[in-house]
């Protein structure tokens, strides 16, 4: 073997030595952080998950993540408060509020965390409930039933319960009006539970709780988005009207049923603006009113529907409904707060859910040949 050999084998030893030990290491500090995660994991476990008791813990003002965990451990909350500290940090945990906290050593270290992150007591989330935009109370009822341990038909007769709907005007006074109580409102609650993901950590979770927490989003987003403006108003037959909030979350419910993209949203509610405008007002003839007024879910509206002697059926009748006939979204909120300026008074949607507005009806006739016929 020449001397160059010998060099070229030295170094291919040398590289094979140095990717072995980078490998070994490598190896060590993937076993040394599963061992440290399993240690920390096994200690954030519960100090006795059977245990009834609580205990009084004050976090004074100031206190540091080492000295909160070591005060748990002396409590008699936790097993090691080093390792809660560890926890703390791992999870970049470091908002603490003071105060006074009732704990206890069935908690783990998540709960107590979020505990102390949140200022309140966490408890475990058992359940969760979405609600989609634009679902009406009936689909909603159906989802509560698929995603909670309740049934539907105890949901539909709270929806009818008058009893019960009179307390929730007592309890939202403000929200919620003597509208909703109308002979022709076909359910006083419907737009008023709003589209979100609700945590639910009750065991048996009470539909009238469920149904609170909904209109407390409703408040926090629907009833803000209306009171962002000093006053909300149309102009309706050639007349400056002030809308209540039970008549702006019927006409966003709308807007809810109709559009297909953002940009729409806002388009479709000057449409509906532009036809009351006129004097005499133009019916607003949206299909989502006609189908909702059947209690029918249609692919299609045909010409008979929308013939239906009902005071949701904005075809036979002009203004809005006598109220909404789903749950608006906030983009239909803002859209129907903030509508575009327009000389629309026509669109449709074609099969690709894409919408073609017209400013006059022959315009939209041709719309309708190009968009709709010929696609067919």
């Amino acid at each position: 073997m020449s001397r160059n050999d010998d060099i070229k084998f030295s170094k291919n030893v040398s590289s094979y030595l140095s990717l072995f030990v980078i490998g070994i290491l490598a190896i060590g500090l993937i076993i040394a952080a599963i061992v440290v995660y399993m240690y920390i994991k096994s200690g954030s476990e519960p100090l006795d998950a059977n245990s009834t008791e609580t205990k009084q813990i004050v976090i004074e003002q100031g206190s540091s993540a080492g000295m909160i965990g070591q005060q748990l451990e002396d409590e008699g909350i936790i097993r090691n408060g080093t390792m809660f500290e560890y926890f703390l940090k791992l999870n970049s945990i470091t908002d603490y509020h003071a105060g006074e906290y009732e704990l206890s050593p069935n908690m783990d270290f998540e709960q107590i965390a979020k505990t102390l992150e949140s200022g309140r007591i966490y408890q475990e989330v058992l359940y969760r409930l979405t609600v989609p935009e634009g679902y009406s109370v009936e689909e909603i009822a159906a989802q509560a039933e698929e995603q909670l341990p309740v049934a539907s038909d105890r949901f539909m007769e709270l929806m009818e319960d008058e009893e019960f709907i009179k307390s929730l005007i007592e309890d939202y006074p403000e929200m919620l009006s003597d509208e909703i109580l109308d002979e022709d409102v076909k359910y006083p609650l419907e737009g008023y539970l709003y589209p979100a993901t609700y945590d639910i950590t009750e065991e048996e979770p009470k539909i009238e709780d469920i149904i609170r927490k909904m209109l407390d989003a409703t408040q926090s987003n629907s009833y803000s988005v209306y009171n962002s403006a000093d006053s909300y108003s149309i102009n309706l037959e050639g007349e400056n009207k002030e809308l209540t909030f039970h008549e702006f979350l019927t006409f966003s419910s709308l807007v809810e049923k109709e559009a297909t993209s953002l940009a729409d949203r806002s388009k479709i509610a000057s449409v509906f603006l532009n036809r009351m405008s006129e004097n005499p007002a133009m019916p607003l003839q949206t299909d989502p009113t006609v189908l909702y007024a059947l209690g029918e879910h249609q692919e299609r509206t045909l010409f008979e529907d929308l013939e239906v002697e009902d005071p949701y059926n904005t075809y036979i009748h002009t203004g809005l409904p006598p109220g909404p006939i789903a749950s608006p979204g906030l983009e239909s909120l803002q859209s129907a707060m903030n509508p575009s300026n327009t000389d629309y008074y026509y669109f449709l949607a074609d099969s690709e859910g894409n919408n073609h507005f017209a400013r006059t009806f022959e315009e939209h006739v041709e719309n309708r040949e190009k968009y709709i016929n010929n696609q067919e």
